[in-house]
């Protein structure tokens, strides 16, 4: 069911279609296109912050996934971006805003990212043979980007010399070549050092000066799309349905640590994320899944 477009806000898109009509000249059915498409952004709006007054540009941007969560093309969506930007320019203009929400915005909205919930992660994790040297390394890894949130490519690129055992603490090289540190949970700490005593050794071929932490079983760095074949067959074992990205446990790290209250800001410096409204699509996610759990279990859901 639609929410009711407030006051306020009819006013706002009213005097933006008057607005629109007397200097462009445009046809009634462009206008109505553009009624519809700001409509839709306050009926989205009234569940939480409801003013076209207050959008900024982290809220356009978790509309935009909104809609393509929906399932809704994306040339639909990027119809509804230039009709905010047209919306918010007007405003500019009048006085109304100080700044547009929609500037920096270059590309219609992403789907909000598949994640695993606890159970799925735990299966996922328990899915490696540890009987073996390449399952015990597995499951380490595993544990790794779980725990700490990592990319893919910083797990199979990780030097012993950037791990602090004593401190629990890894140092690592994102994107960017930027630095940051990135504490480690103990579970993790347990399964690297069984790893190290009891696989590791193995899987260099000998060489004890490698500082390579997770060496493929030819003894050197893994790549990228060996490890994320080995997280799609592990899927497999674990009988996991939802669809798997090489970044699934970093989505699910950041999206457990906010459904069980972390600070987004802490979030955004745990992944390395530069700007705050990349984090912010994962308080998106998390409200989604909250919102599925009630709807499923709630006995009035």
């Amino acid at each position: 069911m639609k929410a009711e477009i407030s006051p306020e806000n009819r006013e706002l898109i009213d005097a933006y279609l008057d607005s629109i009509w007397i200097e462009k000249g445009l046809s009634r059915n462009t206008i109505e296109s553009y009624g519809r498409d700001l409509e839709a952004l306050s009926n989205w709006l009234e569940t939480g912050k409801g003013r076209l007054l207050d959008v900024n540009r982290a809220d356009l941007l978790a509309y935009l996934a909104h809609r393509m969560n929906l399932g809704l093309n994306a040339r639909s969506t990027a119809r509804a971006l230039s009709s905010a930007r047209s919306f918010y320019r007007f405003l500019l203009r009048e006085n109304k805003v100080s700044i547009d929400p929609t500037l920096q915005i270059d590309k219609v909205g992403r789907k909000l990212p598949d994640v695993l919930s606890e159970q799925e992660v735990d299966r996922l994790l328990e899915a490696p043979d540890v009987d073996t040297s390449l399952g015990l390394r597995d499951r380490t890894m595993l544990e790794f980007l779980y725990a700490a949130g990592l990319r893919v490519s910083e797990l199979v690129n990780l030097r012993m010399t950037e791990i602090n055992l004593r401190q629990g603490v890894l140092r690592v090289v994102g994107k960017g070549n930027k630095e940051r540190l990135v504490p480690v949970g103990e579970e993790a700490l347990l399964w690297l050092d069984r790893f190290i005593k009891e696989s590791r050794p193995s899987l260099l071929k000998g060489i004890t000066a490698a500082d390579v932490v997770f060496p493929s079983n030819r003894g050197d760095f893994m790549t990228r799309q060996a490890f994320w074949y080995r997280i799609k067959a592990y899927a497999r074992v674990a009988d996991i349905r939802t669809t798997l990205s090489p970044h699934t446990l970093r989505h699910a790290f950041a999206t457990h640590l906010l459904n069980h209250g972390a600070d987004l800001r802490v979030v955004q410096l745990l992944l390395g994320h530069s700007d705050l409204t990349t984090t912010q699509i994962y308080t998106h996610v998390a409200k989604h899944r909250l919102k599925s759990v009630h709807a499923e279990h709630h006995p009035r859901g």
